[in-house]
């Protein structure tokens, strides 16, 4: 039976609204007509079909941005000014898809090579792979649905996406535009529960051709482990990400990227500024200039356009990352910053050296937190940046270009980002966890491809 999810604000834990949940009839029934769909290829939308929706789309998205805003701004905690930012990539990001299909195709596969080959013409074409379940995460709730959404519409998948349970409501406003845009309700659904069993079930079902995951390294593998055969997937998990700070780095002028990566949404993405590696030389008046940008950051309601920095999306995020923070102080490390404004929102803070085996140093926060540690040789912060079973992004500041190309190649990531934090990201490039961090490629023309299969067509008795 189903029950209502309750949505609240991230900041002061206010009700926005009360939503109905699907429940598992509702599941069959939504995952039978996506796959009712797709076995009807004479319904299959044609590409010019799928071009005109998805830029209708961003169209009325552009039109709708700031109450997109502000809705990031509620129900994720996101301060109002990043969730503008992230409405406009969201818009950008349906633009790309539509763009994208321009150059989404087969190619020649040639013969006559051999003899046995002769008097034949071989290519490839590109079809959508199948049903596409969607699992998204809270941090983005606007452009991470578009990032999964929008290439299954432009490469022809039936999808249905479960948005995170504290923020649906981007999600279902983002598919109801996508409707409005000319798109079919078989071809985008949405999938509503905070049930874990069903969630599972949803993910696993072997009407499902293509898993897209984006959340906890745990719940994504264990999903893994659990698909049909011949299901394929993609799944975008976390990190610790280091930064390393060469000694020909400009303190004053590497500051500002570094706050930014580590800061940005209380250090709630995949991809934040964790642990910094300082070389000893310029240690000191880094961790001073680093420590009074942090200070100055401006902490409070995400909804005005001045804050900075707001909430932890869950109170109990905010007590697990002051549990953390004061782990490493009682073993000795010092804390510049920190504290609390409420039960949802720390201040930010800075740790300096903390213990290699806490948890700050070993896990990914997820928090208003980066660690500062300082180094002397070059690859022992390589080496240490590495340590870790995860391997996402990673960046190097440094005015030596040798040292800079080193630490490139040498650093174990997916993206190597150098004068530049760690967090800096396009749509249109790819972005991939490594080890722990992930599996597949993401960016929306990257996960087009792996939406899509390739069939080859062989025709004989080309003379």
């Amino acid at each position: 039976m189903s029950h209502s999810l309750t949505v609240y604000q991230a900041f002061d834990r206010a009700i926005i609204t009360e939503l109905p949940t699907d429940d598992a009839a509702a599941l069959d029934r939504k995952l039978d007509i996506a796959a009712k769909a797709f076995a009807d290829r004479d319904g299959w939308l044609p590409a010019y079909q799928r071009m005109a929706i998805l830029r209708k789309a961003s169209e009325l998205l552009h039109d709708n941005r700031d109450r997109f805003a502000m809705t990031i701004a509620r129900e994720g905690g996101k301060p109002l000014a990043d969730a503008i930012v992230e409405v406009t990539r969201a818009i950008d990001g349906l633009i790309n898809a539509a763009d994208e299909i321009r150059n989404f195709g087969g190619k020649e596969i040639p013969m006559g090579l051999t003899a046995a080959s002769l008097n034949r013409l071989a290519f490839t074409t590109k079809e959508p792979i199948g049903v596409v379940a969607e699992i998204s995460a809270f941090n983005h709730p606007l452009n991470l649905i578009v990032h999964q959404i929008a290439p299954a519409i432009a490469v022809g998948c039936p999808v249905i996406v479960k948005p995170a349970a504290t923020t649906p409501i981007s999600c279902l406003e983002i598919v109801k535009l996508l409707w409005d845009a000319g798109l079919d309700e078989r071809w985008c659904q949405t999938f509503v529960t905070d049930d874990n069993a069903l969630a599972e079930s949803f993910a696993t079902d072997p009407r499902v051709a293509f898993l897209s995951f984006i959340g906890s390294a745990k719940v994504g593998w264990y999903l893994k482990s659990k698909l049909p055969p011949g299901t394929r997937c993609a799944l975008e998990h976390g990190g610790a990400a280091p930064v390393i700070v060469d000694r020909s780095a400009d303190v004053a002028a590497v500051v500002s990227p570094i706050v930014k990566g580590g800061y940005y949404h209380a250090g709630q993405v995949c991809v934040s500024v964790q642990r910094i590696f300082v070389h000893e030389d310029i240690l000191e008046p880094f961790t001073q200039n680093l420590a009074a940008a942090v200070e100055a950051l401006r902490v409070g309601d995400p909804t005005l356009k001045q804050t900075e920095v707001g909430p932890l999306i869950l109170p109990r995020e905010t007590e697990r990352v002051a549990n953390w923070i004061r782990e490493a102080v009682d073993a000795g490390t010092k804390q510049l910053g920190g504290g609390r404004l409420s039960e949802t929102t720390l201040l930010p803070s800075v740790l300096l050296n903390p213990p290699a085996d806490a948890k700050v140093s070993q896990l990914e926060v997820f928090g208003p937190l980066t660690c500062v540690y300082g180094y002397r040789n070059l690859d022992d912060a390589i080496q240490s940046a590495n340590s870790l079973p995860y391997a996402f992004q990673s960046s190097v500041f440094s005015s030596d270009i040798a040292v800079a190309l080193r630490a490139a190649k040498r650093l174990d990531a997916a993206t190597v980002l150098i004068n530049d934090h760690t967090a800096f990201r396009t749509d249109w490039m790819p972005f991939a966890g490594r080890r722990q961090s992930g599996y597949g490629v993401g960016g929306i023309p990257w996960t087009m491809q792996e939406m899509a299969d390739d069939k080859m067509v062989v025709l004989n008795g080309v003379s």
